[in-house]
């Protein structure tokens, strides 16, 4: 993006083509919740690796590309260029081929994992679209769809049960998910709405210093960098573990 161009997220690219595609991906949040789906699965005493693989690739696409795509239809937070039309079909056909991939690891695996496919499909577009009045367009909403739910789907595709090592680690990225929407929903409302911060911290010895918009976007970005690369490394290394075990 050009200097005087606003960044809708610090990791959006300049507006056009492709790069559109590449920001609706939100990729660095996309990555932070797929390497839940990985815990999860991980958690299984033997981990069956090409069913883990489905079930990245059925996030990703209901998530990672439907989600965002069904968010961008609602006013263009990102201010791509993509056409409404494009972005309901990538919605549509992303979260219809997540399901039937859902389907089909559950006709080989175990019926368990049906509901939870349903469930999923629900989601995209009651989340993103504000079905029911808002009630799951929430924080915690967001939590329990993107941070608990795809741990405890991970793991009943993985073994068609669930214990409760299962429910503390979906505990725990709904915990992880709520903290990212408490330094990501200020951090969004700065860069898209705010158009200037005026003010000053006044020191105890004194000395003042400036407060703007990118100082108050400093700290909760840099949280959100941090967090996410750091759940990666633990599924890395729960990856790592199994692997090697």
């Amino acid at each position: 993006m050009s200097s005087g161009e606003r960044r809708p997220t610090y990791y959006a690219l300049a507006r056009g083509g492709w790069r559109d595609y590449a920001t609706l991906l939100h990729l660095p949040y996309t990555a932070w919740h797929l390497s839940y789906v990985v815990v999860g699965a991980c958690l299984a005493d033997t981990v069956a690796w090409s069913r883990l693989g489905l079930t990245v690739l059925a996030f990703f696409l209901a998530m990672g590309i439907g989600a965002h795509a069904l968010d961008e239809l609602q006013g263009h937070p990102l201010g791509t260029h993509i056409s409404s039309r494009t972005l309901g079909s990538l919605a549509a056909g992303s979260v219809a081929v997540a399901a039937a991939i859902g389907i089909g690891v559950a006709l080989e695996t175990t019926l368990w994992i049906l509901p939870l496919v349903a469930f999923g499909a629900f989601l995209v577009p009651a989340y993103n679209l504000e079905w029911l009045g808002g009630a799951i367009h929430t924080d915690l909403g967001f939590a329990l769809a993107w941070g608990g739910f795809p741990v405890l789907t991970a793991y009943v595709a993985q073994t068609g049960t669930v214990r409760l090592a299962t429910l503390a680690a979906a505990a725990w990225a709904t915990l992880l998910s709520l903290a990212q929407r408490a330094l990501s929903t200020p951090a969004r409302r700065l860069r898209r709405h705010v158009v200037e911060v005026r003010g000053a911290l006044e020191l105890v010895d004194g000395r003042s210093a400036p407060l703007d918009r990118d100082a108050l976007l400093a700290a909760p970005e840099k949280a959100l960098r941090l967090l996410g690369a750091a759940t990666m490394l633990i599924a890395a290394s729960l990856v790592a573990l199994r692997l090697t075990h």
